[in-house]
């Protein structure tokens, strides 16, 4: 008896694994710093919290419609009007367990056998699991440190074949915190003009996140919208990861693809947590503005920090909360062990150095697919940061 072939040609999440080594570590009572999960450290607002008591004592506490009750799908329709000028009537949108779950849904939906999905690299870890359990490609496009982790124009241009189906998109990215501004889209935009048969699948999880200004989508272009598919929800902008509220924003036959498909493996999302998420897009929004500024505050304290590591190359990343280090210059060096010397090989084996070494949880780049880098979450406390990163100095000096 064994699993099925379809989950044996999968991956477990190298973030989840780092994340429960640390915990293993931690409940054996070491001191480990975990830079490992993209979790923000900040509390859901309260008065976030208090809707989902309120929905509580009224009673909403059975099955919601599939797509999400209509007055949340409003907030979502409101909110992409108010904040970035897209007009989506509320059937267009469908609310999901997570923005993880809305990604999955739009991959399983518009891929068949045999196509292929385009993934810039750097990209986060799960795209390319979802693209091999819809039976798909993932055609990787490594973006170098040189162009800020970004695809150019060039790149996707010879990344398209007639296989070709879909391409995701993360702006602001994990794990690099890369933005793409509006005139670089706007240079990607004239390449897909001339492949109208791409959809776009636009990962937006990290919108409000973002310290260059603003954030735009590739669904603002009125040449695109059609053929986007625009993810997002409130799990990193509000502290909500735990409630696990995601949505997609798309053309109604994408959306009700999506519908079907979701009715039959999870049904509706919590209703307590879809009130909680009706509450954080009708509600004051100066939370997600403060959580921000402490977000940049940290880049700045990060880059600092890690700028005066040697081997390590750092970009300073325009949103999200990732740090991401290219750190191959430390590739060969060696350590000392009670067994014997050992080398650090590569990316793994440089984040669990610094796991056994100085007690850091990081996540390798080779998980991303750009093995010369590592990714760190400052998604914690300024205090907490600096000691992680006087910790990983003091791990790097001992490499010879």
């Amino acid at each position: 008896m064994e699993a099925s072939k379809r989950i044996q040609s999968l991956s477990a999440s190298p973030t989840l694994a780092m994340a429960a080594r640390a915990a293993e570590m931690k409940a054996a009572g070491i001191d480990v710093i975990s830079l490992s999960l993209g979790e923000p450290d900040f509390h859901t607002p309260d008065h976030i919290k208090a809707a989902a008591k309120q929905a509580i004592d009224d009673n909403i506490t059975f099955y919601a419609p599939v797509p999400g009750y209509p007055t949340l799908r409003k907030a979502i329709s409101e909110k992409l009007l108010k904040e970035n000028g897209l007009q989506y009537a509320p059937e267009q949108i469908i609310v999901s367990t997570g923005g993880k779950q809305a990604l999955c849904n739009a991959i399983l939906a518009v891929l068949n056998h045999g196509d292929e999905c385009i993934l810039p690299t750097p990209c986060w870890v799960s795209y390319s699991e979802m693209v091999k359990l819809a039976e798909a490609k993932p055609v990787f496009v490594p973006c170098g440190i040189e162009t800020h982790f970004k695809m150019t124009p060039e790149q996707l241009e010879q990344a398209i074949t007639p296989r070709s189906k879909a391409l995701i998109l993360c702006s602001p990215s994990n794990p690099s915190g890369s933005v793409y501004s509006r005139e670089e889209l706007a240079a990607l935009k004239q390449v897909l003009l001339k492949h109208p048969e791409l959809l776009i699948i636009s990962d937006e999880i990290y919108e409000h996140i973002n310290y260059i200004g603003e954030h735009f989508s590739l669904a603002q272009f009125p040449e695109l919208k059609e053929r986007v598919i625009l993810v997002n929800g409130v799990s990193k902008a509000y502290a909500m990861t735990g409630w696990r509220i995601g949505w997609m924003a798309a053309e109604p036959w994408i959306v009700k693809a999506c519908q079907k498909l979701q009715s039959q493996y999870t049904s509706c999302s919590c209703s307590i947590a879809m009130k909680a998420a009706e509450a954080a897009y009708t509600g004051p929004q100066e939370c997600v503005r403060d959580m921000c500024k402490a977000f940049q505050r940290r880049r700045d304290l990060v880059v600092r920090l890690a700028r005066e590591i040697p081997g390590f190359e750092v970009t300073v990343p325009d949103g999200a909360f990732y740090l991401f280090p290219k750190v191959d210059s430390l590739f060969g060096k060696h350590y000392n062990t009670p067994e014997g010397e050992k080398t650090i090989q590569d990316s793994n084996d440089l984040a669990m150095y610094f796991l056994s070494e100085a007690h850091v949880a990081a996540v390798a780049g080779a998980a991303f697919m750009s093995p010369e880098c590592i990714r760190f979450s400052y998604a914690t406390s300024d205090e907490l940061l600096t000691e992680a990163f006087r910790r990983i100095k003091e791990a790097v000096k001992k490499l010879h």
